[in-house]
């Protein structure tokens, strides 16, 4: 039996999220054959985003190497002692626009993201631009994306508190509703 019950901490991260006023839309766990690296990837979104224009992607990836380092150090200690620390997952949360018709200066919204974000949840704002062809203007779809790292010791000892990441991620989430009209003149 694994020290670590992975699937039962994604469950209890949906349900979480669920909490904080996130819709749960879909999930998918991949198992790389060869090296038995997985990844969970869950789509959610707060409420009035059903319709769109934002998706949110929450991703996690587990390195079996990670978990095996970890259970084996506990198997090591005594009982009483607490889980050793320093091993942990990266949980990386994207926020996706469509093609945007006014896009917003980038360095403005990484500002102005840092501040709903705080240190906590440090985001990354990114755009690409895509030609359908020579003669057709650019079109710019923006990407958010934060990273952070969930400590194995937390979730061995289910203290995985991850409410103010969620409410951090709903405020980004909300930004962006809030402003996507702006955005989204044209289309």
């Amino acid at each position: 039996m694994a020290i670590l019950d992975v699937p039962g901490f994604v469950t209890e991260l949906k349900e979480h999220a669920g909490e904080h006023k996130f819709h749960i839309h879909d999930e998918r766990h991949f198992i790389e054959t060869y090296s038995m690296r997985q990844s969970w990837e869950v789509d959610l979104h707060p409420e009035r985003a059903c319709g769109g224009p934002l998706d949110l992607h929450l991703s996690l990836e587990v390195e079996p190497r990670t978990i095996l380092q970890f259970e084996d150090q506990v198997l090591d200690q005594l009982e009483l002692e607490d889980p050793p620390t320093g091993f942990y997952f990266p949980i990386v949360f994207t926020w996706v626009m469509p093609p945007l018709s006014e896009p917003p200066d980038l360095l403005v919204l990484a500002t102005d993201l840092a501040g709903v974000g705080g240190s906590q949840l440090p985001l990354k704002v990114s755009c690409v631009d895509s030609t359908v062809e020579v003669t057709d203007a650019a079109e710019r779809t923006l990407s958010i994306t934060a990273r952070i790292e969930m400590g194995l010791d937390d979730i061995y000892r289910h203290q995985d508190n991850l409410c103010d990441i969620l409410d951090r991620c709903y405020a980004v989430s909300e930004f962006l509703l809030d402003h996507a009209p702006l955005w989204l003149k044209d289309l």
